[in-house]
Order: C-alpha cells, then structure tokens, then sequence
C-alpha cells in the first residue's frame, strides 16, 4: 500500500504539472488549502476520496488512472464497457478544459432545471463564451444530454472507485455503495434528477438506449461483484446473486424516485433505513 501510495502522489504531480495553473491555483480549483495540497503531496497526509474525484475532473484524467495507473485496471467497480472516456485524450490540455467546463455546466444546468428548459445559450453565459464555441464540442443539444449522461456514468465510477477501492470488507462495501445511491442534497440529489431525465427521455430515443442500458449494467455488476464476493468470504447467503442484484437495485431505484419527487412520508433517512434492512435481512448470512 506504501508504494502504491506514492506511485499515487507522483501521478497527482503529473497531473500538476501537465496543468496550466500553478500549484496554489489548482488547489484552489479543487477547494483544497494550498498547504494541505503540499502535505498530500510529500506524504504527510493523504488525500480523500472528494479530492481525488476533483483532482481528477480538473485534470481530465480518470480517478482509476490516478489510483492504479491505467484506465483499464480491474476495479472494485465494474468499468463501463462503452460509456468511460478520458477527456484528455481531446486534443490539447487547454481544448480538453474547456471541453470539461461546458460538459460541467451543462450537466448542473440540466439537473436544476430540467433537459427541455436548457437552451445552447445558457450554457454558453454559465461558461462565459459563445454559443458557437459550444457547438464547436456538441453539435446538438442531443449531442449534449448524450455527453452529460457520459458524465453522469464518470461522476458515479470515480466517486465508488475512491470510496470502494480500500473497502476488503463486502459487507461494508455493500452498506457503501448504498449509501452512495442515496439522493442526499448536493451532487447526489443533482445525480439522481439527470438520471431520471435520462430515463425519460431513453423511452423516446431509441439512440439512448443502448447507452443507458450499458451504463445501467456497469450499476448492476457492481453490486453483484461484491455479494459474490461476500459469499466467498462467508458472509451473504447463497442465493442466486443476479436475483438477489436485481431486487436490491429495483428497491434503489422505486425508493429513491419517491424521495427526490418529496412523496409525502419519504425520506433519505428512510430509504436507508429500508435498504440496509433489506441487506441485513436477505442477503447477510444469519
């Protein structure tokens, strides 16, 4: 772990170096103190899982190559097979941040006020640019709400790779992941309404299925990967892990509609308390 550690903090610093802002303006890009950057970077302290997921997104590298290495690495979290993209890989680093920062716009933009109501030209004021410079990265509006779906997969990957990655344990990785799932306020809540616009609009688009369903299955595989897992190590039942997958997932997705569309008597607190009952309950081993 010590090695890989410091084969960590020296791709944090490729990453600084590649970068066109100093060191203290990259800290303050990612909402990091500057010296507690420093302190990350000889060793003093490590950094946590949000910052790596932000020195990721301002790098344009994926939080899997900072951890491992490789984008291709094996993971505590199923790669999807079509849907992982390095936006680094887009030309310049310049061209690759600006890419990035109308992908981050559109994206809040669409979770706040829904697909239908953003127009080309609002992401161009949040960006501070032009409406042709957008379409110079997305020709379509449907170009766009197919990139912020990309996105979305991204965010929720790297966010359960930084979090999963040092979790042996499949029963705490498992009450991880679904803490993760949960719509709590901020980016997860913002997470959960691009996701159901997707839906929305996948059962218009005959062109979004697919991705969805990839994307969809990256979700699913992740979740039956650690209940084998647990079974390996003794701890979940022995049912059929796909069975058991299924219905954990179907429970995620029907309880968390109701909370972020504010049912009356839903909650997050409640949906976490129905989920780990659930996992206690018919997948913990008695």
């Amino acid at each position: 772990m010590q090695e890989s550690t410091a084969e960590l903090r020296d791709r944090v610093r490729k990453v600084l170096r590649d970068s066109p802002l100093s060191q203290r303006a990259f800290a303050e890009r990612i909402g990091l103190d500057a010296t507690k950057l420093s302190k990350s970077l000889s060793g003093t302290r490590r950094f946590t899982p949000s910052e790596l997921t932000r020195i990721a997104e301002t790098g344009n590298v994926t939080v899997n190559w900072l951890i491992n290495g490789s984008d291709e690495v094996e993971t505590v979290a199923a790669v999807p097979r079509h849907s992982a993209r390095v936006y680094s890989e887009r030309g310049s680093h310049g061209e690759a941040g600006r890419y990035q920062q109308i992908l981050d716009a559109a994206w809040h933009l669409i979770a706040e006020r829904g697909y239908h109501s953003v127009r080309i030209s609002d992401v161009a004021h949040a960006c501070g640019t032009s409406a042709a410079t957008i379409h110079y990265y997305f020709p379509g509006r449907d170009d766009l709400l197919t990139e912020t779906l990309r996105y979305s997969v991204r965010l929720a990957f790297d966010r359960q790779v930084t979090e999963l990655h040092t979790i042996t344990d499949a029963y705490q990785r498992l009450l991880r992941l679904v803490e993760l799932q949960l719509p709590t306020p901020g980016l997860l809540r913002l997470e959960w309404s691009v996701w159901m616009q997707i839906w929305n609009e996948s059962t218009l688009r005959p062109e979004l299925r697919v991705l969805h369903s990839d994307s969809y299955e990256r979700w699913h595989d992740t979740i039956a990967r650690t209940i084998r897992e647990g079974q390996q190590q003794g701890v979940f039942v022995d049912t059929d892990p796909e069975e058991l997958t299924m219905t954990l997932t179907a429970l995620i997705d029907g309880l968390g509609i109701q909370v972020i569309t504010d049912r009356p008597g839903r909650s997050v607190a409640g949906m976490r308390e129905v989920l780990r009952d659930f996992v206690d309950r018919e997948i913990v081993r008695d």
